[in-house]
């Protein structure tokens, strides 16, 4: 490189050669954003040679290939401050403007304000500005006060969407910063930050590769291509954001972040919008057309007849909803003002019998339960899975870190045939053969040890079985990971595969320059590679069939403990045979000497088996399917409660082998599919195929996988669990739910809330439907017999703003119970408005049709009141009820509908709020809501009626309903 006159980076063109001075562009680095997009956006490998390739560009950013960057905050900012932070700009929320412009653009409101504005227009024209406003202006402010809690509503869902969907989008990163790895955010990733990648991780910014393996990366979200690409140091060592890696590990240095890196500006204009139907919004839609057409058809009728009534001089009386029409007498402003009534009950009717509040139901029960989900340590990534979780009938879990702890720790060591103790044993052993178990831990692994300066003991990172192995070779065998690294150097890895489950690694010792091969991994796979093993004074011992079956033996002894096998082999090989670039790439794995066997155990985690059980209990099959070898596989599926102990012939159909499963015919697959509870030794396929049987033979099945070639069978699943500690991004991505603290108890809970989802749905709409039923009746009777109906405008639409949100808020944030956990899944043929729900709506419907017509025509005599009072009474019955109907709605099936009720504040505080804003209208809003003030005694009465309601529905509970549904529609629903 050369210095230019201005002590500045300067480039005669993008592919030419660059004269570059390291000199301090911005906060104190020697490189500025405009280089390292340039360097990115177009892959200038001349460009990137003349800055000193990835190191010079490290460099020049400040940054170390092995400590990483400086953890000082004031590092941190600055770098932040020169290059960007890792955010991305996107479109901005949607305002609560634009949900009131949306609900207000609805065609019943539109014909509503429409009423409002005529009638305020003819009142004002006839009676004044002081006394003319109000028939007009009271549907005018109701209209907009549903407008206005409507659109709050679903601004605070979209508020938690967003929420919830930030939350998903932060990823934690392995980076190294003063030469210790740890995890930050993905948005808390700067230039020059040293990433570590591995199978399956979601690459972060853009950024040089430096240091790694096999490393291949998924560009399918940038360039639409199926092809992994390769990355190395040499051809191809740019990594862009927003890749997978699909194979191989390595680490990465950091060159552009958010807005900068090639993946942000595409993410600018991805905005977070959830539109997808649920399957219960689905099948709710679907029913929704019925009941608007019942009720246009009441409205239709209603409307006829009170304009028949009126006009022909029928109508109840003169001071009448309507009045009394007099031909030749009556004003035009006031037939125009009846006529504008008449339209407007008729399309309250409309927006009555339209359960419009049944999406926004759906809706409020699944953010709220999102909500309580995350807190419970599952975050929900697609809303359908919350309410599909309800009707799961199986599923299939991993083993490590979802029924166990995840906390793996060696326990047993042996060499050849015997068993090593404690640390003083370790000492009889060979140096010679521990030199090789050093050298195996230290290079073939994904972990990384670091010793903080003060000396406060080690720090490993990695999976759970890489730290508790490097742990093991740390402190029991006295490995020096640094030493080795200085001694030897990598020539070529073999990542771990999940078919094969093991790893290898080619090591070159700088003392003799001898080359020789490391391999790790499941023991019986290795066991197979090797034709010979060291025993425990060093010696070479070959390895005849009666010397496997001994080893065989020590491995199904260790994993019939529970123990998690692990193997280590070792040869020398010829130099000539790597020299060759296209032999290198195959590790040498036939005739190895085995150097030992470890066996780590991760106990089950407390409470797994109640866990279990409970599933069981809630008619939720449980299959373990693990990558454990079988006999491992069935100690921790008996601990668990998958398998009884007690049962041998049913273990031995219950238990299958991945390859076994693999190898039956599609007959055999399906007949035993349902008795497997155990499948071990499996490869992602296999548990995709599990999937695909189960899901043919009708179940509804909720799989957990964290791994990259988890991602099939977590797509296939109805239900995807990916686990948020161990699981890979692609993982993640693929599936519908991540349980964040990788439990097997959490997706239990996450099945209680599922199945509490479809309990609170239900509740609402058993809720709205009685409403229907009784005001299209109520109104329909009325109008045909009085020519009037019982409840104006306003007082239609104040029960309207009842039935939908205030119910919805009531209703659908209610806590699953126990109880959800007594029943069998919901299937999901089965529809939402179930026989049992219809019993209740037409007892409850019936009840109230009953009260409000014997009021209408009897309520003045009953009672000795005007027809004013009259009306007002039957206003108030009728919202009474529908108060005392929400606590009969809290359970279809229970008589005891108050239990757990003080649980559910929400619910206490929207029923105080109704009754409070009822009382206000009767009270003291009577021009408002046309209403007169009632006595103690009448609301007493009112109270009285209203309740009656209650031991109604404790009643009715007792009658006996088949279990098949009632109309060929709902079955279609």
């Amino acid at each position: 490189m050369s210095e230019s006159n201005d002590n500045s980076l300067t480039m005669s063109g993008s592919t030419e050669s660059a004269n570059l001075s390291l000199v301090e562009l911005n906060k104190g680095f020697k490189i500025d954003n405009k280089w390292l997009t340039q360097l990115m956006k177009e892959k200038n490998l001349n460009l990137l040679q003349d800055l000193g390739g990835a190191n010079g560009v490290a460099s020049a950013l400040e940054a170390d290939n092995e400590l990483g960057i400086h953890d000082e905050k004031e590092n941190i900012s600055r770098r932040k401050e020169a290059f960007g932070s890792n955010t991305y700009s996107k479109p901005p929320s949607k305002s609560l403007f634009h949900f009131m412009w949306q609900a207000s653009k609805d065609l019943t409101i539109v014909i509503l304000l429409g009423c409002a504005a005529l009638s305020l227009g003819f009142g004002i024209k006839q009676d004044g500005p002081k006394e003319g406003w109000y028939d007009g202006g009271s549907i005018f402010i109701a209209v907009v006060l549903i407008v206005v809690i409507s659109a709050f509503s679903d601004y605070r869902q979209n508020k938690q969407f967003e929420k919830l969907s930030k939350a998903s989008d932060d990823i934690p990163i392995d980076v190294l910063r003063g030469g210790r790895r740890q995890k930050v955010s993905i948005f808390d990733i700067v230039v020059g930050d040293v990433v570590f990648l591995k199978i399956g991780d979601q690459v972060a910014a853009d950024g040089l590769f430096l240091y790694g393996h096999s490393l291949r990366v998924d560009e399918s979200s940038m360039t639409g291509e199926s092809d992994h690409v390769g990355v190395d140091c040499s051809n191809n060592p740019f990594l862009y954001s927003g890749t997978k890696v699909a194979d191989g590990y390595g680490r990465m240095l950091v060159t552009s972040v958010g807005m900068n890196s090639s993946w942000g500006q595409m993410m600018s204009l991805i905005s977070h919008e959830n539109n997808e139907q649920t399957p219960l919004q689905e099948k709710l839609s679907k029913f929704t057309p019925l009941l608007a057409k019942i009720g246009l058809a009441v409205a239709f009728i209603v409307f006829a007849v009170l304009l028949v009534r009126y006009f022909t001089g029928n109508t109840k009386s003169e001071n009448g909803s309507f009045g009394k029409f007099k031909s030749g007498k009556t004003r035009i402003d006031d037939v125009a003002n009846a006529l504008l009534d008449m339209v407007a009950v008729a399309v309250i009717i409309v927006v009555i019998a339209i359960p419009e509040g049944f999406p926004l139901a759906v809706t409020l029960t699944l953010a709220y339960s999102m909500k309580k989900m995350m807190a419970d340590h599952a975050l929900v990534r697609r809303l359908s899975a919350c309410e599909t979780m309800g009707c799961a009938t199986i599923i299939c879990t991993d083993k490590t870190g979802t029924l166990t702890l995840n906390q793996m720790k060696v326990v047993k060591f042996w060499i050849g045939k015997e068993s090593v103790g404690d640390g003083a044993a370790y000492s009889s052993i060979p140096r010679s053969v521990l030199d090789l178990i050093r050298e195996g831990v230290a290079f073939n692994t994904t972990g990384s040890v670091y010793k903080p300066k003060s000396g406060s003991g080690f720090e490993f990172s990695g999976s759970p079985t890489e730290k508790a192995i490097l742990s093991w070779a740390a402190v029991e065998v006295n490995m020096d990971i640094d030493e080795l690294k200085k001694n030897c150097a990598i020539q070529h890895v073999e990542a771990f595969n999940s078919q094969k489950k093991r790893r290898g690694v080619l090591v070159r010792r700088k003392a003799d320059n001898t080359i020789h091969v490391h391999w790790k991994g499941a023991a019986e796979m290795i066991v197979e590679m090797c034709s010979s093993y060291y025993d425990a004074s060093g010696v070479t011992n070959d390895l005849g069939d009666d010397e496997r079956m001994q080893f065989k033996k020590i491995v199904q002894g260790m994993a019939a403990s529970s123990l998690r096998c692990i193997a280590f082999a070792h040869k020398q090989v010829q130099d000539s045979k790597h020299n060759d670039e296209k032999d290198s790439m195959m590790l040498e794995e036939h005739n190895l000497i085995l150097v030992g066997l470890v066996g780590l155990k991760d106990p089950c985690r407390p409470g797994v088996r109640e866990a279990v059980e409970a599933c069981q209990f809630a008619g939720v099959q449980v299959k373990l399917i693990t990558g454990d070898n079988v006999f491992t596989a069935k100690a921790i599926a008996t601990e668990c409660g998958i398998l009884r102990p007690n049962d041998q012939e049913m273990i031995r159909e219950a238990v299958v082998e991945g390859e076994e499963f693999r190898n039956y015919t599609p007959e055999e697959r399906m007949q035993r599919v349902d008795g497997i509870r155990v499948m071990a030794r499996s490869s992602p396929f296999d548990k995709l195929l599990m999937v695909q049987c189960l899901k043919q033979k009708g179940h509804v099945v909720a799989v957990t996988g964290d791994g990259t070639n988890d991602a099939p069978a977590l797509k296939e699943a109805d239900i995807g669990l990916s686990m948020g500690i161990q699981g890979t991004e692609v993982a993640k991505e693929s599936s519908d739910i991540v349980i964040l603290d990788d439990n097997f108890a959490t997706v239990v809970t996450v099945l209680r809330w599922g199945r509490g989802v479809y309990a609170n749905i239900q509740k609402f709409v058993q809720f709205q439907l009685t409403i229907n039923v009784a005001t299209l009746v109520v109104n329909f009777v009325a109008a045909a017999s009085a020519g009037e109906v019982p409840l104006t405008a306003v007082q239609l639409l104040w029960v309207n703003l009842i039935m939908d949100t205030m119910a919805a808020l009531a209703l659908a944030t209610d806590k699953p119970t126990k109880e959800l956990m007594e029943r069998p899944p919901v299937l999901r043929s089965e529809p939402v408005i179930s026989y049992l729900m219809w019993r209740n709506v037409f007892a409850q419907a019936l009840f109230q049709v009953a009260v409000l017509l014997i009021l209408q025509f009897k309520g003045e005599s009953i009672f000795g009141v005007s027809d004013k009072v009259n009306n007002t009474t039957i206003f108030n019955v009728f919202v009474l009820c529908q108060v005392f109907n929400e606590f009969n709605a809290r359970s279809v099936e229970k008589k005891n509908v108050f239990k757990g009720i003080r649980k559910n504040k929400l619910f206490w505080v929207i029923v105080g709020i109704t009754i409070v804003v009822q009382v206000v209208m009767v009270e003291f809003l009577n021009r408002f809501a046309d209403t007169e003030r009632l006595s103690w005694s009448q609301w007493g009465a009112c109270f009285g009626i209203s309740v009656i309601s209650c031991p109604i529905s404790w009643v009715v509970k007792f009658i006996p309903v088949p279990a098949k549904p009632i109309f060929s529609y709902l079955k279609k629903g």
